[in-house]
């Protein structure tokens, strides 16, 4: 049994701009673990030449970070994006990013940092959140209740397709 956020020691709070260079560490590091479960080489490289610390909107209002840590050490963060430009629907908020530093896990982290960003986005009255998940996520976002739309190739670098899965979620 997977534990719950209650059950976890960690704590979620909201990104503050010193907190790039923990999130992309762990960015990273996830990818370079979780990815290359899914991905080759050649595609893990590609998909972290676009990670860097400037690139997380921190502190912008139409966006919402949150950090998960564990005795002081941010060990997962989130993303959500209130009214993300590349969706048409009134009400839908977009997942940009759930991740979890490998050792930290199949612990609760990465649900802890869903639920986080999810009741963001009823703060926000959103009704739907949509994303777009890694072949190595697509489980974990089904057991959270999303649902597969249709398979998409993200190009992180040209030439280099990473196959995906969009998925989106009612909220109740």
């Amino acid at each position: 049994m997977s534990p719950t956020r209650d059950d976890i020691d960690v704590r979620i709070r909201e990104a503050r701009p010193a907190d790039a260079e923990p999130i992309a560490d762990v960015h990273v590091a996830a990818i370079r673990e979780q990815g290359s479960e899914a991905y080759d080489e050649r595609q893990v490289e590609a998909w972290l030449a676009n990670v860097h610390p400037e690139r997380y909107p921190l502190g912008e209002p139409d966006f919402h970070v949150v950090v998960a840590e564990r005795a002081d050490d941010v060990v997962g963060f989130g993303l959500l994006e209130r009214d993300p430009s590349d969706v048409d629907e009134p009400a839908v908020g977009k997942i940009g990013a759930v991740y979890v530093r490998p050792d930290h896990v199949r612990e609760g982290v990465g649900g802890a940092i869903l639920d986080a960003l999810e009741s963001a986005a009823r703060d926000s009255d959103l009704e739907t959140i949509v994303l777009t998940a890694s072949k190595n996520a697509i489980d974990f976002y089904r057991r959270r209740g999303y649902e597969g739309v249709e398979t998409v190739v993200l190009e992180m670098r040209a030439d280099v397709p990473l196959e995906s899965l969009r998925m989106r979620r009612e909220l109740a």
